[in-house]
């Protein structure tokens, strides 16, 4: 598919995918608030008046307006452009992969997922059900429709993904009398399972742990907090997820050679 290399096409992809963003932005701010993603307009969260649309053009406006509101000059968060950012690079790097083909329009929506959960989940400490339950079949169907899976291998990572994780929970729960793992990371585990089937579910809790113990322990020491400390475990399951439909199949390729015979 040499028009996946067609630098005007190219272009068209990482702004549709900026345009996407600003609406994840939303979707971040207002679900968790139980508000309505659709209505009303955008506006400003200190003086709320509406923003025009020449005030919302992805990333482009944040960098005019030096990162103030342009009617009360409070400060923009710096998250906005970067959502925006990420989903526009998500979705040329996704192009640029499968073309204009029903794989890419699966998988540009399960990683629009993840971005929207990684996000909400860092803000609250929680993956919303209304993301993770739909995303499952979602995930399943979609997977199996673009000839990515079998349905045998989507469910077989499902119940590997929750199951697992679910499992883990419980027996945290019965040995430490209380939650250690949340419901959303099972539901999480069980989304990515079904779209990366087993060997992206070991592959993302591999990361998982291991990023997620740099950064814990280093949160540890700068908050004095010890054990204590709250950490959202469904950001570093969402890296891990991306991690692996880009390069999961060539570390599994390279792990597997360290132990072939040399010849």
């Amino acid at each position: 598919m040499e028009y996946t290399h067609f630098p005007p096409f190219n272009v068209l992809a990482f702004v549709l995918g900026t345009i996407v963003g600003s609406f994840l932005n939303v979707v971040i701010y207002r679900l968790p608030a139980k508000k309505s993603i659709i209505r009303p307009p955008s506006s400003c969260p200190s003086c709320g008046n509406t923003i025009k649309p020449w005030h919302n053009i992805p990333i482009l406006s944040y960098i005019l307006l030096r990162g103030k509101c342009a009617y009360c000059g409070a400060t923009i968060s710096w998250r906005y452009p970067m959502v925006e950012l990420i989903t526009g690079l998500f979705c040329l790097a996704t192009f640029r992969r499968y073309g204009v083909h029903p794989a890419f329009f699966v998988e540009f929506v399960f990683i629009c997922l993840l971005i929207v959960i990684t996000f909400i989940d860092l803000d609250t400490m929680t993956i919303p059900d209304v993301l993770s339950l739909p995303g499952i079949p979602f995930a399943v169907f979609g997977s199996i429709a673009t000839g990515m899976l079998t349905l045998k291998a989507s469910l077989i990572g499902l119940l590997i993904g929750g199951g697992s994780f679910w499992l883990l929970s419980f027996l945290y729960y019965i040995i430490r009398g209380k939650e250690g793992l949340g419901g959303g990371d099972v539901k999480l585990m069980a989304m990515i399972g079904a779209y990366t089937a087993w060997p992206g579910v070991l592959f993302t809790v591999l990361f998982a742990s291991l990023v997620g113990s740099i950064v814990g322990i280093a949160m540890m020491y700068r908050k004095k907090e010890g054990l204590t400390t709250m950490l959202p475990f469904g950001p570093f399951l969402a890296m891990g997820a991306l991690c692996y439909l880009y390069w999961g199949p060539a570390f599994f390729r390279w792990y597997f050679s360290l132990g072939a015979p040399k010849y």
